[in-house]
């Protein structure tokens, strides 16, 4: 059941990274600017981000494996997709429904391992689970180098294709079916509509309006955005059985989770956009040994994240989700020394190192303070909203980001100029995660396990997972 849910999920969440080392390719291919390269990856986190909450909302009302299994079919369809794209528009396209695929896949993997384990053996099984999810996607980088180098970018979407096929098979012949038998009868589909095209007007308006001007279309676009943004919030206020019960935010506890999960997840965002196209563009790396650059936040995850979840019980979330973003936005800073003419073992190895073991400190404690803020009657939905929470944190990164840094379409690829204060903006945004993790979470807060037949859903943006 594990293999099935890390497959499932590793998949999605391996697209989320993968994608980062064929950048530059794709942009010498398609002949894509960096303009174009962004929507390449917040098209399919933004799908993917306002349509969680749906999709496990799908999985607790028709079966969690049912879903599961139907979003990877989905998912290889639409990768095969991505794999013949002819240009940016086409292959933009297929990313935005991949992620739509993605969210009927992500809500459900850990929802299946939540309901197939005993409440004592959960927590641990939920540490296994982030583990081996983050290896999966912190080898991203380097999967995609590698295919990349032996032949095109497009492998790195063919390659989901047996992935996908071997969760399925596992999924069908080893997974019970599951639901909840108390989900609401009616799906929120407004509310999901006007979260998607809030977040798409807002987001076109912030990549594209640098470089087109600010008085056209953007600026429309992202009036319209905003105003279904606003709609959303009515909506979900109204609503008897709303997507995101606003309600649940009256948690201090869970409403600083969430807090602290956007700004790190943004940061993290921000790095995992421009540091591999950095290493191809400015430093000559190829795409291989961009990846490759990346193994040793593959390393952190594997050794410590189960250490550091099993750690949080015993001290409290407080410590270690204050201290580990702070190490992780020193990792930040140590990358904003990456420039041509660096070498990899004086600045590069020991910059992910350091934020490889940030990230390792902080995910498992992140996940379950989430989940143990909230009664277990509202688990699924709780770490549901702090997967979306996650997903729009790094898409708004990607979006805003680099043209805060000075990075614009413009430029090119030319990441020379900006890329270390980019850097610098992202440890910012890391370290007021660890002081808002210091001022929001209780110091001696119990840390829940995942209660049975409620799913945990998880939330993973750059390479670990947050919230379950």
């Amino acid at each position: 059941m594990i293999a099935a849910a890390v497959l499932g999920s590793g998949v999605s969440f391996l697209d989320g990274t993968v994608v980062n080392a064929a950048l530059p390719a794709i942009a010498d291919d398609l002949h894509a600017d960096l303009g174009d390269l962004q929507w390449v990856l917040t098209g399919y986190l933004l799908t993917l981000g306002s349509l969680l909450v749906l999709g496990g909302s799908l999985g607790d009302r028709y079966g969690r494996r049912k879903i599961f299994v139907i979003g990877l079919g989905a998912f290889a369809v639409t990768s095969l997709i991505c794999a013949i794209a002819p240009d940016t528009g086409s292959l933009i396209a297929a990313r935005c429904v991949q992620g739509m695929a993605a969210a009927l896949v992500v809500p459900n993997s850990l929802a299946i391992v939540s309901a197939s384990f005993h409440p004592d053996d959960r927590p641990r099984a939920i540490g296994a689970w982030s583990g081996l999810g983050g290896v999966a996607t912190a080898i991203g980088p380097f999967l995609g180098g590698w295919l990349i180098d032996s032949g095109s970018w497009r492998l790195v979407f063919v390659i989901n294709l047996p992935i996908c096929a071997a969760a399925m098979w596992i999924a069908v012949r080893h997974v019970p079916e599951s639901r909840d038998e108390h989900a609401g009868a009616h799906l929120d589909v407004l509310g999901s509509v006007a979260l998607t095209l809030g977040l798409a007007g807002v987001v076109f308006a912030l990549i594209e309006g640098p470089s087109q001007g600010w008085p056209t279309v953007p600026v429309v676009l992202g009036t319209v955005g905003v105003l279904s943004l606003g709609a959303f919030l009515l909506l979900e206020a109204r609503l008897t059985n709303p997507m995101v019960p606003l309600s649940i935010f009256r948690s201090h506890q869970f409403s600083g989770a969430n807090a602290v999960t956007f700004a790190v997840y943004a940061a993290l965002g921000t790095v995992t956009f421009l540091l591999v196209v950095h290493l191809q563009t400015d430093l000559g790396y190829s795409a291989l040994e961009a990846g490759a650059s990346l193994l040793p936040i593959t390393a952190c995850m594997l050794l410590f994240s189960a250490r550091a979840g099993a750690l949080a019980p015993r001290i409290g979330p407080r410590i270690p989700m204050t201290v580990g973003p702070l190490v992780v936005a020193l990792g930040m800073v140590l990358l904003g020394q990456v420039e041509p003419g660096s070498t990899y073992w004086a600045t590069v190895f020991p910059a992910v190192l350091v934020l490889g073991l940030g990230l390792s400190l902080t995910v498992a404690p992140l996940t379950s303070t989430v989940l143990g803020a909230v009664e277990d009657s509202h688990a699924g939905i709780a770490s549901a909203i702090n997967n979306s929470v996650a997903r729009i944190a790094g898409l708004l990164a990607v979006a805003v980001l680099p043209a805060a840094a000075g990075l614009t379409a413009v430029q090119g690829l030319d990441l020379v100029d900006g890329f270390a204060r980019a850097m610098h903006i992202a440890a910012a945004l890391a370290a007021v995660g660890g002081i808002l993790a210091f001022v929001t979470i209780r110091r001696g807060a119990f840390v829940a396990s995942v209660p049975r037949g409620n799913p945990a859903i998880p939330c993973y943006d750059t390479g670990v997972r947050v919230a379950g």
